[in-house]
């Protein structure tokens, strides 16, 4: 049996290496496979006497990217997601939130007990 020296243990480190490397490089990751569960659950709650729900969606309606659907009282608020993650509405769209839910509840408080017009209604 050959004996063992640092030359060789280092290139043996250095294959083993190259190929873990090799390996993470070709496979996919669950972002890029479109498995990204990263993005905001589903709620359904009752805030300030309005009911406010959202859930993903599949791209339909007025939804950018692959979506997210808010509404108040059953109708929809258009809702967007930045670039910098936080997220608007067509109720208070100068003032970014962290999250849907956060943007379903500044816009209950922006309408001050009005009801919402749907988005695009004339």
């Amino acid at each position: 049996m050959p004996e063992l020296t640092r030359r060789r243990a280092l290139g043996a480190a250095a294959t083993v290496a190259a190929v873990a490397a090799s390996q993470s490089l070709s496979a996919p990751t669950a972002a890029a496979a479109g498995h990204d569960h990263s993005g905001p659950e589903a709620f359904d709650e009752v805030y300030r006497g309005r009911r406010i729900t959202g859930r993903p969606t599949s791209g339909s309606g007025h939804h950018h990217g692959a979506g997210y659907a808010v509404f108040i009282d059953g109708v929809e608020l258009h809702v967007m997601r930045n670039a910098d993650g936080s997220w608007i509405s067509v109720v208070s769209h100068y003032d970014p939130v962290a999250t849907p839910r956060a943007a379903a509840r500044a816009a209950v408080v922006e309408l001050q007990g009005a009801p919402l017009v749907p988005f695009g209604a004339n």
